[in-house]
């Protein structure tokens, strides 16, 4: 998204509904999962069918050759009826015949002397099953095997078949069971993905509804209580909501500071100017100079903070001290500098915001020291931060007015040029990037010594 879109308000570009795709997802799964179950099912069903089926027959044939017999002619007959009334009816769909030898078949009384084609006169000792066609064309699951029967010769063919127009009907029957069963059973797992995917992303909504109640309300956190999944995103909200919160008060504060300090000099040139004061071109250019100063102090700490927004910052502290010592060392000729410390060590500061920060303390140190300053470059170890001490020889500042010093303008030498606002400007930039810096009295100079410490680059 350009900067026009973004200036114009338009919506931000998206990659489609979250819901959408759940549902899509969910939708594909429970179709192939249900298409694989019903394939595999009405297999399963289809098969056992047929089995029964064959089952059956091969029960009937059994049936027949327990009940063959020979009577004095040398035909076949039966010593019992069978059982099923279907072989009694004409066109039943169920039929039976024994054939052998040169003997007419021997056929049920549903065939109605239309005897049924067999695959083959070959001896089968075992029931083979087979499609087929009686007489008038009726397809059919024929059963045979060969038997023999005491007193005959002849090897005769026994033979039963089914119409299998009731099988498929059976299985047409599951068939459109299975499929009303898993329709059902998919729409059901449908709606169900369909309320999970409402209720699990119900979170989401309800931030969006405390975002929009603290754009309306005023409010500046989310409160609502939130499953775990969705908490981590709502603490980088929360934290996001406070350092633009913090950012806003530096801004106020920032403002308010700018305006206070340009008050004072602005005051002095009006009644100079009201007054036709003899000395109005020095005061202009004094009280100009001083504005200046202001106005470059919060330029520098506003590009701090811009700065420190950007992240990913790292200085090297020596190569930085150094360069600082070398231009404060043209001004004061006369002072002798001491650098010491790790060369190695990086913080996660800008350069040129470190710079602005170690010349005003170095310079400080220079200007209100005895003539010696001793810089040391983390001077106490640590994993996050990194120490910076600068100390000098000088009288020292009593500890009730250390803290007065990190007020803007406030200076205890007022012999010596100067606008009061180093300290507070080396305040400034080490908060803004979480460092602190604090003052205290050098062990081995006896002078001011001020410990800086800033976080660690990582």
């Amino acid at each position: 998204m350009d900067e026009a879109q973004i200036a114009s308000g338009a919506a931000p570009p998206h990659t489609g509904s979250l819901q959408r795709r759940m549902l899509i997802i969910a939708a594909g799964w429970i179709f192939i999962l249900l298409a694989l179950g019903g394939f595999a099912l009405n297999r399963a069903m289809t098969n056992l069918i047929e089995n029964q089926f064959d089952d059956q027959l091969a029960i009937s044939l059994n049936a027949m050759v327990a009940s063959a017999e020979i009577d004095p002619f040398g035909e076949v007959y039966f010593n019992r009826i069978l059982g099923d009334q279907r072989f009694l009816e004409p066109n039943s769909g169920y039929y039976w015949q024994i054939s052998g030898g040169d003997f007419a078949p021997y056929l049920s009384r549903s065939l109605w002397d239309q005897p049924i084609e067999i695959q083959t006169q070959d001896r089968v000792v075992q029931p083979i099953f087979y499609d087929g066609r009686t007489m008038t064309g009726e397809v059919v699951r024929i059963a045979q095997r060969t038997a023999s029967i005491p007193g005959s010769d002849v090897d005769w063919q026994f033979v039963v078949a089914g119409s299998i127009a009731d099988r498929d009907a059976q299985i047409a029957n599951i068939r459109g069971i299975l499929v009303i069963s898993f329709a059902a059973l998919g729409i059901g797992l449908f709606l169900m993905a369909m309320a999970q995917t409402w209720y699990g992303l119900g979170p989401l909504r309800r931030i969006r509804q405390a975002i929009a109640r603290i754009r309306t309300t005023g409010t500046n956190r989310v409160t609502d209580p939130l499953p775990l999944e969705v908490q981590p995103m709502v603490e980088e909200l929360n934290a996001l909501l406070a350092h633009s919160d913090k950012q806003a008060e530096e801004a106020r504060t920032h403002a308010g500071n700018l305006a206070h300090a340009l008050k004072t000099p602005l005051t002095v040139l009006t009644n100079a100017a009201t007054a036709r004061s003899p000395d109005l071109n020095e005061t202009v250019m004094r009280e100009a100079a001083l504005m200046r100063r202001q106005v470059d102090h919060h330029l520098a700490r506003a590009r701090a903070v811009g700065r420190r927004a950007i992240g990913l910052a790292r200085t090297n502290v020596m190569s930085c001290a150094e360069a600082v010592e070398r231009a404060v060392s043209r001004l004061h000729p006369d002072v002798r500098f001491d650098i010491a410390g790790s060369r190695e060590v990086e913080v996660a500061i800008e350069r040129q915001d470190l710079e602005e920060v170690l010349g005003n303390l170095i310079e400080n140190a220079a200007k209100y020291g005895g003539g010696s300053v001793f810089v040391t470059v983390d001077a106490v170890p640590d994993d996050e931060m990194c120490t910076i001490w600068v100390e000098d020889d000088g009288l020292g500042i009593a500890e009730e007015d250390r803290d007065d010093l990190f007020a803007r303008g406030a200076r205890l030498d007022t012999e010596k040029p100067g606008t009061g606002l180093g300290l507070a400007i080396v305040r400034d930039v080490a908060e803004i990037y979480g460092g602190n810096v604090e003052l205290n009295e050098s062990e081995d100079l006896g002078g001011l010594l001020v410990e800086l410490r800033l976080p660690r680059a990582a």
